[in-house]
């Protein structure tokens, strides 16, 4: 049972007591400066008690407390060094600047929403604001988890963002396909045919072992990837482990290359000269970049100074230059255009492209599935049940 009784302090001053027993049966306290905001907090501490979603003040760590928690969590669950990077940068950059002194009791869902708002005021992109509340949500399910918190107040929270941005993956058209695959010769033609027609990731191609390649079969086996740090690790997820069929060209074009590919310990299908884990930026630079450059697939983009800074001219007006429009992701949504168009449904793509949800499938391709004659079947239809003809 609660209560709310007037005190008087050592300072003199009075306030008013509201107090209650938790759900551990120990009685807990707060001051409050009016009667009305005593009464109004314990009828919500009450309710919260009653569901078993309450933790004391005392008990709530700061949002900072817990972030240092769900990071050595996640350093304990052996993530990879640039997830835990990653997420490491969320809490420094995002969180802790915002709202780090705050007590994970004291966050609500409108409080997360206003925490997300202040972070899209301060110009944080909303891809960047919802991958930051989904790494609190996290925090708040391992604070769950320790006894630290009752409730994840990200769970079902809609940020409200704009809808204008278009969020369908740029993919290239066959033509470029065409003009890419032309262009890539040497060292780089069978990764090339490997990323369009087996849509592996850029980690995955540069992870990828003679062992996983089985020419009989005719087949990729995804089982390993290579991080940014060069180290080769399990993947990210249960669902990225997959088989990949491949066609005459992509078997040829291997069968050709393993021929004169460079000898390393660790067996690699592309590696760099001296056998070792090639890097993401060279493959980019030296693969595809200058294909794209040539076959004349480029967009305007600002140029920048060593400093990462626009360069002006003497008219104070931006350089700019021509850059590759595409990058290495660019031919594994192409690979997954492909499949979609040849009447793969979506489960099979989802497995394919190793995604650990259909919904992730769905809100990357969705888009894809149309059906456009029995689009245009259905709206002929129509306009014959309207019009009679």
């Amino acid at each position: 049972m609660g209560t709310v009784r007037k005190r008087k302090l050592p300072s003199g001053l009075i306030r008013w007591q509201a107090s209650y027993v938790d759900g551990a049966g120990k009685r807990r306290a707060k001051l409050f400066d009016r009667k009305s905001d005593g009464e109004a907090w314990l009828v919500e501490i009450q309710h919260d008690v009653k569901r078993g979603l309450h933790t004391p003040d005392s008990l709530s760590p700061t949002v900072k407390a817990a972030a240092a928690l769900w990071i050595k969590r996640c350093d304990e669950k052996r993530l990879e060094a640039t997830t835990i990077q990653s997420y490491q940068e969320h809490v420094d950059l995002h969180i802790a600047p915002f709202i780090g002194a705050k007590r994970l009791s004291d966050l609500a869902m409108p409080g997360v929403s206003d925490f997300a708002d202040r972070l899209r005021e301060a110009g944080r992109s909303p891809s960047m604001v919802r991958r930051v509340v989904q790494s609190l949500g996290a925090i708040f399910r391992e604070a769950r988890r320790r006894g630290l918190a009752a409730v994840d107040p990200t769970a079902g929270l809609d940020l409200n963002f704009s809808r204008r941005e278009d969020p369908r993956p740029v993919i290239p058209t066959k033509a470029e396909l065409q003009v890419i695959i032309a262009g890539a010769t040497g060292r780089w033609r069978p990764l090339i045919l490997v990323a369009i027609f087996c849509g592996l990731r850029g980690s995955e191609l540069r992870g990828l072992f003679w062992s996983n390649v089985d020419f009989e079969g005719r087949q990729i086996i995804v089982s390993q990837r290579a991080d940014a740090f060069h180290k080769i690790g399990r993947l990210k997820s249960k669902a990225g482990y997959r088989s990949i069929p491949c066609p005459p060209i992509v078997i040829n074009a291997l069968r050709e290359w393993k021929l004169v590919c460079p000898k390393g310990a660790l067996g690699l299908v592309f590696p760099t000269g001296n056998g070792q884990v090639e890097s993401h930026s060279n493959i980019a630079k030296r693969g595809l970049n200058p294909i794209l450059m040539a076959g004349g697939m480029t967009v305007r983009e600002p140029a920048l100074d060593e400093n990462g800074q626009p360069t002006i001219n003497r008219g104070g007006d931006p350089v700019t230059r021509d850059a590759p429009r595409y990058g290495m992701h660019s031919l594994r949504h192409a690979c997954a255009s492909l499949w979609i168009e040849n009447g793969m449904n979506p489960k099979r793509i989802q497995t394919l492209m190793g995604h650990s949800t259909i919904q992730m499938t769905f809100d990357t391709y969705g888009h894809l599935f149309k059906d456009a004659e029995a689009d245009q079947k259905a709206a002929e239809d129509i306009q014959v049940r309207l019009l009679g003809s």
